[in-house]
């Protein structure tokens, strides 16, 4: 089986947002270098990034952020707060094996969260980067990686994949 890693929203617009308790410059480092450690050892890295639905064109900074993406990356987009609706992520895991996602990203309480819930209900083990994601407020941040995410995987930090 295979362990996929899977960053939501680390997009320029996001990780300008007044982030607690990690800024979003921090957050996309600690990703970058998540990304790194998992293509050196093979496993996949998923980029997922969302677009707002019924607007004619998206905001500025909507894209990935500058270098985040390499090739043979797989990337989506998403136009609900989970990563899972309307997309074929769980379809693109299955054909790579994978059993285990790793998730880090934007917001924590979010797009993280949402997509760790619907993970969970597509059979997927869990593990949670806890400082390679940040919330809109560092007490939802620090509620959801405490006790929260605990009840559906193990919580980490970078330095344990990098």
């Amino acid at each position: 089986m295979t362990t996929a890693l899977i960053l939501i929203d680390v997009m320029p617009r996001i990780i300008g947002l007044p982030l607690a308790p990690h800024s979003g410059d921090e957050v996309l480092a600690r990703c970058s270098a998540l990304a790194r450690a998992f293509r050196a050892a093979g496993q996949p890295v998923v980029l997922v990034r969302v677009d707002r639905p019924n607007v004619a064109q998206q905001p500025p900074g909507s894209d990935f952020a500058d270098g985040l993406v390499q090739g043979g990356d797989i990337t989506l987009v998403k136009r609900t707060i989970g990563a899972f609706y309307g997309t074929d992520l769980d379809k693109q895991l299955r054909e790579l094996d994978v059993d285990t996602v790793v998730l880090a990203g934007l917001v924590t309480t979010m797009g993280v969260e949402s997509t760790a819930r619907a993970a969970a209900d597509h059979g997927y083990e869990l593990e949670f980067v806890a400082d390679a994601m940040s919330g809109l407020a560092a007490d939802e941040h620090e509620f959801t990686v405490e006790r929260t995410f605990p009840r559906f995987g193990e919580v980490r930090n970078t330095a344990d994949y990098t």
